[in-house]
């Protein structure tokens, strides 16, 4: 079983919580038993999560050597420059070395996605700007990481494709079941 889910922000990419007191988790949204997260989005990211109850899906869809695109929709603190968007499509060092070249391309206008609770907190004499950034490795914060190298910090963070599967219109906190098979052949 393959599941395609859009995380809300705040929502942690596990079953259970510990802390006190406890965080929402995975398991106040009616997913299906027996399915775990293949891979994660950070507590502050939103976006499409895939669970399934295949270890070996779980490899095909986290491991870096299968090169899986995962796709985001960045919003930025700063106007991004010509020289910042290659830095990305290059490759930025990171403290963990060096990461592969990414597809970054600044969006004209805000993409349409639902509201984000709580918004996000942008300053009025600071511009921002969109960004879609596509990358195939997985690196703990990496896409944060990339943005603040650059000097581009992260504002909101949207995961909307992962290798063949997308959000298709999906709500925050909507699942539905995927093919198996049918985004990673």
């Amino acid at each position: 079983m393959l599941v395609a889910f859009n995380k809300p922000h705040g929502v942690l990419c596990q079953f259970t919580d510990s802390s006190q007191p406890p965080r929402p988790t995975l398991a106040g949204f009616g997913l299906p038993a027996g399915v775990y997260p293949a891979g994660r989005l950070d507590h502050d990211s939103e976006g499409l999560l895939l669970l399934t109850d295949d270890g070996a899906l779980v490899h095909r869809i986290t491991d870096p050597r299968h090169k899986l695109a995962k796709t985001y929709l960045v919003q930025v603190e700063g106007a991004p420059s010509a020289e910042q968007l290659q830095r990305l499509r290059d490759g930025v060092e990171l403290r963990d070395g060096p990461t592969r070249p990414a597809q970054a391309r600044l969006l004209d206008a805000p993409p349409p996605l639902w509201p984000r609770d709580p918004p996000v907190r942008v300053r009025k004499t600071v511009p921002n700007a969109w960004l879609e950034l596509a990358i195939s490795e997985g690196r703990n914060r990496q896409v944060r990481r990339m943005t603040a190298a650059v000097g581009l910090p992260t504002l909101r963070l949207v995961r909307t494709h992962i290798g063949g599967a997308g959000l298709d219109g999906l709500a925050p906190g909507q699942w539905r079941e995927l093919p198996a098979t049918r985004p990673f052949s």
